[in-house]
């Protein structure tokens, strides 16, 4: 499922960085852009990908943004499992079963 994510991910990323070649082409982005952009870097360890993700809108926009990007992904994995969300998200997070 991740594998998924970062995938669609990778691919949108260097789509958008071709877009954003000159300063007339340049687009802009929304919040979903950028958690995504912010979360895949994070997974892939890029710092400048993080960082060029966050300064795309604010704080709080990439906050509200993360946390939709780990809701949806949750529940697609546990989707994917025949579980539950909240037993996939506790195994995710290393807890142990409620």
């Amino acid at each position: 499922m991740f594998d998924r994510i970062r995938t669609y991910v990778a691919g949108f990323r260097g789509s958008a960085r071709a877009q954003s070649a000159g300063p007339r082409e340049r687009r802009a982005h929304n919040l979903f852009d950028a958690a995504a952009a912010y979360v895949s870097a994070r997974a892939e360890d890029d710092q400048d990908g993080i960082d060029e993700a966050a300064a795309w809108v604010s704080p709080e926009a990439l906050s509200f943004g993360v946390s939709e990007l780990a809701c949806r992904a949750v529940v697609a994995l546990a989707q994917e499992r025949g579980a539950s969300p909240r037993a996939v998200a506790r195994d995710l997070l290393g807890l142990p079963a409620a």
